[in-house]
């Protein structure tokens, strides 16, 4: 097949199309979904191979998912969710054969897994180290940016992505235009990346709401309070660090968790990495390009389930 009669094919198929205005071919909506569902395959090939990051909860409530322990009945259970056999086993112990004596105590009701709405946003670093010493950073994490988005959106309708890729500033990405994603020239505004996702989260209404930021560098820019522009790429700048700290904390006091996937191993960032979970209260993950996938998926599931009593 010659690239002209491969080009025709893709046409057919309706993964291009022709933009009139430019007179050229441009991607279609079904070329985005199935590169979306492709790495969404992708993914859940490694976790299927046992990939990095199994997160069971131990939490149990009332919810969607039915668990072999029971406890005892409490006001506001779902009673079709009595365990009968349990039940009557504490009532024949107080019971005679002339008189069934059942009491609120006796009443045993089966544990449930509580699946909770989250609203998540994924922070990507555009920053120029993500191409930089020969390995391509940013290709993996679109990929599990793409696969993320086409999980939620097949699966968990009430739940909620929003994508913010962050460089010398931070700005919403369409889930559209992921797979067009660019790196650099740009420092890292660690920073403003944060500060987008938070304004975004607070006008969410879900219950859980969190931070998944990819990066590999260390935060080397930010804007001043009175709009100038703030950088230093050398060595972690305290007046940067302290800032980004501080945005954390105020993270955590909005309720907001961050969790932070660092995939360069770097001992000066990973104890910046270190800083800024202490003051979220969040997690972190040191990962290697190939398990990124694998972390980000388990731990948005576990994300999903709560404690309810």
């Amino acid at each position: 097949m010659g690239i002209g009669e491969f080009i025709d094919e893709l046409q057919r198929k309706g993964f291009i199309k022709m933009d009139d205005e430019q007179s050229v071919m441009v991607p279609s909506a079904k070329m985005g979904l199935s590169i979306r569902k492709r790495s969404l395959e992708e993914i859940y090939r490694q976790l299927n191979k046992g990939g990095a990051g199994n997160h069971k909860t131990s939490f149990s409530g009332k919810g969607l998912e039915r668990l072999p322990e029971t406890r005892g009945w409490q006001v506001g259970d779902d009673l079709s969710n009595m365990d009968n056999v349990g039940t009557m086993l504490n009532m024949l112990q107080h019971s005679s054969l002339d008189t069934m004596n059942l009491t609120e105590e006796d009443v045993q009701v089966f544990e449930q897994d509580y699946f909770t709405s989250v609203s998540t946003v994924l922070l990507i670093d555009l920053s120029h180290s993500m191409i930089l010493y020969g390995e391509d950073r940013i290709t993996p994490a679109k990929k599990v940016a793409m696969a993320l988005s086409e999980l939620i959106m097949n699966q968990y309708a009430k739940d909620s992505l929003d994508i913010v890729a962050f460089g010398n500033d931070a700005w919403n990405i369409d889930i559209k235009d992921l797979p067009y994603l660019q790196v650099g020239p740009y420092h890292t505004n660690t920073l403003q990346g944060l500060q987008v996702a938070r304004h975004l989260l607070e006008r969410k209404k879900n219950s859980n709401k969190q931070i998944f930021m990819i990066t590999d560098g260390k935060p080397s820019c930010m804007f001043e309070k009175n709009g100038s522009f703030y950088k230093n790429s050398f060595g972690l700048d305290r007046r940067i660090i302290n800032r980004v700290l501080d945005e954390a904390v105020v993270c955590r006091r909005s309720g907001i968790e961050i969790t932070t996937f660092m995939i360069a191993r770097d001992p000066i960032l990973q104890d910046f990495v270190r800083d800024l979970t202490d003051a979220n209260k969040g997690r972190a993950y040191y990962s290697d390009l190939s398990n990124l996938g694998g972390f980000v998926f388990e731990d948005y599931v576990r994300n999903r389930r709560k404690n309810v009593r």
